[in-house]
């Protein structure tokens, strides 16, 4: 499958928030989805603007995208699916019977999904994935699994979001445990970097320069990382030169327990991910 393929193919989002947005508009802005073949749809006005601006086709009916689109992405918040399906239903006019959906909602089962999914779609084919929003800008990170879905479906998802970044097929027991990291991960590498900004205006470096240098450090590290192959300790170990500024920096964090925090933070986020699972039936 190449760009050409997904030109004509017709995908649509219930949910026009923060996700959708990192993959629809990623995909488009990459020239990959065309907009006119873009359907999404969203409680308010308000969200469908960002979707207008775009091109696609802005809707307050969940229907519209089931019945326009051959593959649906699920991109509400989870407690909000089974009103969102009971809206769908109510709008749909076209009987369903194989649709491809694909959910991006954190901690719902596909065992779930297939039961929810069955008051739409007699044979729903089903994709669960986990994205981050950094595919907005082509360097996400997405792991799916899937129930009824064909090998077809799944080379077409995978092709798909490989164009926004790093797509693997993976086992669903791990899903929660990698959301952890890869989904809530951004937000730890943010604060990452507007610590490294603060220190650096701490000691007279101007504020737009020290963000747009401290972003940079953990681009360059992250491709350090995965071009060399080396482990991230081996490569923090050649920045360290015996008493030097580095080493001294490195002492100051672990004094701070920052590894620790890290640590403890994605072990938070797959926590919360399990018990969100197990509130949702």
């Amino acid at each position: 499958m190449d760009k050409n393929y997904f030109s004509s193919t017709k995908v649509g989002f219930i949910g026009g928030g923060n996700m959708a947005s990192a993959i629809g508009a990623g995909l488009i802005h990459k020239g990959i989805l065309n907009p006119n073949n873009v359907w999404v749809s969203a409680r308010t006005t308000k969200t469908l603007g960002f979707w207008n601006d775009l091109g696609a086709h802005a809707t307050l009916k969940n229907g519209e995208v089931v019945d326009n689109c051959e593959i649906i992405f699920l991109a509400m918040k989870p407690h909000m699916l089974d009103d969102a399906l009971e809206c769908t239903k109510e709008t749909m006019t076209v009987k369903a019977v194989h649709k491809l959906f694909v959910s991006v909602l954190a901690a719902v089962t596909l065992e779930s999904l297939a039961n929810k999914l069955k008051s739409i779609v007699t044979h729903p084919r089903i994709i669960r994935c986990m994205p981050n929003t950094p595919m907005m800008v082509g360097e996400g990170i997405t792991v799916f699994c899937s129930m009824n879905a064909t090998n077809q479906d799944e080379t077409m998802i995978e092709t798909l979001l490989s164009y926004v970044g790093v797509t693997e097929n993976v086992p669903e027991s791990l899903i929660n445990a990698i959301s952890g990291l890869s989904g809530s991960g951004p937000a730890y590498a943010y604060l990452v970097i507007e610590a490294l900004a603060d220190g650096a205006v701490k000691m007279g470096v101007p504020r737009p320069m020290a963000t747009k240098f401290a972003a940079q450090v953990l681009v360059g590290a992250g491709k350090m990382v995965l071009e060399t192959g080396r482990h991230p300790g081996q490569l923090k170990d050649e920045v360290c030169s015996p008493g030097g500024t580095t080493i001294t920096g490195v002492h100051a964090m672990e004094c701070g327990q920052v590894r620790a925090s890290m640590i403890n933070a994605v072990e938070a986020a797959v926590k919360r991910s399990n018990e969100m699972a197990s509130t949702i039936k």
